[in-house]
């Protein structure tokens, strides 16, 4: 089985190259569940691979359920594991604006990702050790030598030049054209979104955001003393847009909130068509677009995914992302590609905390210029991948029928939704009371 030519000019390893070529035939039909596939000695000829190689890529398919192995007969395609699994039913939204206020059970959460005697199943925290720390450190070292004085004065809006390029020059793959003019660098993704809000709302200011999303920008929209109202989601084609077109109408929104790559939580990868069709909704409307693309780059497919923003062609949507999820949550930083809002997001962000640490920026922007970023973020993928489909399967198998379960296609979450007779307030105690921290 010869592999198409785009997946030999693809960045990821040679085994899941090879890997990905089969799950592409299962996807189109050539292949399908009880074929048999080559041999591992047939599949190492074919490829020109070691024995050691295609032993791999068969390992990564039957870790994600598209192989079965059988005894002295060979290897054969099965339904996979994705596909047995059924997805939520969450489409739930409002009928009416809500104020929301400080959420207890959330601040639990957060403490206990926090507290290394807990497991934190709650939050968005990727293990310390899947990061470039070493290669972070030798970076920053040099400019400590180089740039000795690099603390002894303000960063003022809108950050630091070098770094500032760098975005710039990766917002292409997303075609977005800019110019580092065009980007605000600020201290994580949260405060790029809390900046876009204040900039585009009001107190009292209805936001649409989807149903379910992030207990942080739910939090954050509640700070600024606005109101919220859900929007129906679904678990692959994101909100319900004529849901959010009588929305528009009837509540004067001011601005709508996705998280169109890398879902958080339920892990989606919007397609093109669907953040073309929300632009050009929320476009006519005159609403602006707040997009949360933290984990853009953590999408599990080649190549990495277009934004909402990359179909703006008014100035109208606020792109924010970070390096929390991918480099350092440590360092903070993040940024804003504010369109048409830039010049008060600037000013928002100067009377804010009068700029963002420049050391971060300065280590970042030279990693990124190495190269380095992209062979660190292909490990990551895979790494999240595995271990996503890993629980996934553990989840299907240990929790009570009936259980649903989300399919992500990038980033690190998973939204499960227990059958009705399970209360997930006394799960979370429960979970708590056994050190481990989940959101419920």
């Amino acid at each position: 089985m010869n592999a198409p030519s785009h997946a030999a000019r693809s960045s990821a390893p040679l085994y899941v190259r090879i890997a990905e070529t089969f799950t592409r035939h299962v996807a189109n039909g050539v292949l399908r569940p009880g074929d048999r596939v080559p041999s591992l000695r047939k599949l190492s000829d074919e490829q020109g691979v070691s024995l050691s190689t295609a032993l791999q890529a068969y390992l990564w398919l039957e870790n994600r359920g598209y192989l079965e192995a059988r005894p002295q007969s060979g290897f054969y395609i099965r339904t996979p594991y994705a596909k047995l699994i059924p997805e939520p039913q969450v489409e739930i939204g409002q009928s009416q604006p809500t104020a929301m206020g400080f959420n207890a059970v959330l601040e639990e959460v957060i403490r206990s990702a926090n507290d290394p005697a807990y497991i934190p199943f709650g939050a968005g925290c990727a293990s310390a050790e899947l990061f470039p720390h070493r290669k972070l450190n030798l970076i920053m070292r040099r400019i400590l030598r180089r740039k000795a004085m690099h603390s002894g004065y303000y960063t003022f809006p809108p950050g630091i030049e070098a770094f500032r390029r760098q975005i710039a020059r990766r917002a292409l793959a997303m075609r977005c054209e800019v110019s580092p003019s065009d980007i605000v660098v600020t201290g994580g993704a949260l405060e790029s979104i809390h900046l876009s809000l204040r900039a585009v709302a009001k107190p009292g200011d209805v936001i649409a955001v989807e149903s379910p999303l992030y207990f942080g920008i739910l939090n954050n929209v509640a700070s600024l003393n606005m109101k919220t109202i859900e929007i129906p989601t679904h678990p692959q084609r994101g909100m319900d847009l004529e849901h959010l077109e009588r929305a528009i109408r009837k509540h004067h929104i001011k601005a709508c909130i996705t998280v169109s790559n890398g879902h958080n939580p339920l892990g989606y990868v919007l397609p093109d068509e669907c953040k073309r069709a929300l632009v050009d909704l929320t476009s006519r409307a005159n609403v602006a677009v707040i997009e949360d693309d933290l984990y853009g780059d953590l999408t599990f497919d080649a190549p990495r995914p277009l934004t909402a923003k990359s179909f703006d062609r008014k100035g109208l949507v606020l792109l924010c992302s970070s390096f929390s999820k991918t480099l350092s949550p440590g360092y903070r930083v993040g940024w804003v590609l504010p369109g048409r809002f830039q010049a008060e997001v600037e000013r928002l962000k100067l009377a804010t905390n009068v700029g963002a640490p420049s050391l971060p920026q300065f280590v970042i922007a030279e990693f990124l210029e190495s190269g380095s970023y992209d062979r660190h973020v292909r490990r990551l993928r895979a790494t999240f991948a595995c271990q996503v489909e890993n629980v996934r399967q553990a989840v299907a198998k240990y929790f009570p029928p009936g259980t649903r379960i989300s399919r992500p296609a990038g980033g690190h979450m998973l939204w499960i939704e227990l059958p009705p007779e399970v209360d997930g307030l006394k799960l979370h105690r429960a979970a708590l009371f056994e050190r481990i921290s989940i959101s419920p």
